[in-house]
């Protein structure tokens, strides 16, 4: 699952959310559960660093952009679930920058168990993004209009 994805997820849990705590754990779980749906990914580090690096800074845009336009009282859960939404996965880059996941290996090997990748599904997560950012527009022009 792209990482974007998991952080425009994270901005609908977050304009959902009672608190920022809860905005977080939900991130989490939403994580988990978009994990365990089959989606793009490759497991071979050649094909997978560049598409990476360009979802990265993609989905910290994202990030921005969404807590920047989200509603002053509401920006803390926003910022909480859209990070919450990343947060499993940052072991991608601590494994490339210091040889080692952040997580223990009770954790890594159940988020690599649930993982059903596929390099054929990179359209589907572009549709998921585009429909999720639309949720998103929604749900900030609800939230602004107020």
């Amino acid at each position: 699952m792209l990482l974007t994805n998991h952080v425009l997820a994270g901005a609908v849990v977050g304009l959902l959310s009672p608190t920022p705590t809860r905005a977080f754990v939900t991130g989490v779980a939403s994580h988990a559960a978009m994990d365990a749906v089959p989606h793009y990914g490759v497991r071979n580090d050649d094909d997978f660093l560049p598409v990476a690096v360009a979802d990265g800074l993609i989905g910290l845009a994202t990030l921005v952009t969404v807590a920047r336009f989200a509603p002053r009282e509401r920006r803390t859960r926003v910022v909480a679930g859209m990070l919450g939404g990343c947060f499993p996965d940052a072991d991608k880059p601590s494994e490339l920058f210091f040889g080692r996941s952040p997580f223990p290996a009770v954790v890594d090997d159940l988020h690599k168990r649930i993982q059903r990748e596929s390099h054929r599904r990179f359209p589907q997560e572009v549709a998921v993004a585009a429909g999720t950012a639309l949720v998103v527009r929604l749900l900030l022009r609800r939230r602004t209009a107020r």
